[in-house]
């Protein structure tokens, strides 16, 4: 069975997905540029990397782009971060996995110096085994650079890794990096948006209450049980 859990955090853990696209909205206006948070939200899951260019036209590694990163980042940490709150059984949800015995990894786009944060509103911090952020790869989600990366943290192969996540881009990205793929609807995406999952569920506490019949528990691809 899966031997690793590739953890995402904004959407799938904690509610926060909302608050990125107010603070790249926010971020956006104090250099003269409007954008509407309807035009940003969809896009929120990508990194900077990925949003800068769509939303403003601005490359990520021109002064311009790093000044609205910066200023993006410290946005959310001071005005949008103190009132985030964890998606419904984030914390057991990470407990039952590590009570399972799978090695927890986090996988996300996000900057190193939110992760720690938002691990600590779900409660999470003590629980995980390793992180992968934006800072570990060149290229974020849906380019499937983190889903690599936390395998090789995890230690075994991407055919026994399954992410948790709640975003197209993160179904993308685990597919195209070879690992299984569970969604959560927490996220604010549909089931079609979010098609190509292995399952879908409303939150962690609704995966909780499936766990014995999701992909968790069912034979691997290509493996023997499917065979006999």
């Amino acid at each position: 069975m899966y031997r690793a859990v590739l953890l995402d955090i904004d959407g799938t853990i904690v509610d926060s997905n909302d608050a990125h696209a107010h603070a790249w909205v926010d971020a956006l206006e104090t250099s003269g540029r409007r954008v509407s948070f309807e035009r940003v939200r969809p896009l929120i899951g990508m990194g900077s990397d990925k949003m800068l260019p769509r939303i403003a036209g601005v490359h990520p590694d021109t002064d311009e782009g790093r000044a609205l990163i910066t200023r993006r980042l410290e946005i959310f940490m001071n005005q949008y971060l103190p009132d985030l709150e964890p998606t419904r059984g984030a914390r057991a949800l990470v407990e039952w996995l590590r009570d399972e015995r799978l090695t927890i990894v986090v996988a996300t786009s996000a900057d190193p110096a939110e992760v720690h944060a938002l691990l600590r509103v779900a409660d999470v911090a003590k629980l995980v085994d390793a992180i992968t952020s934006s800072g570990d790869v060149e290229r974020s989600k849906p380019d499937p650079d983190v889903v690599h990366a936390a395998i090789v943290r995890a230690g075994c192969e991407a055919r026994e890794c399954i992410m948790i996540g709640d975003t197209p881009y993160d179904v993308d990205a685990a597919r195209r990096g070879g690992a299984g793929i569970i969604a959560l609807r927490c996220g604010g995406w549909s089931d079609r948006a979010l098609d190509g999952a292995q399952a879908i569920y409303e939150d962690p506490q609704d995966l909780i209450d499936q766990y014995l019949l999701s992909p968790f528990k069912r034979p691997l691809p290509n493996s023997p049980a499917l065979s006999s």
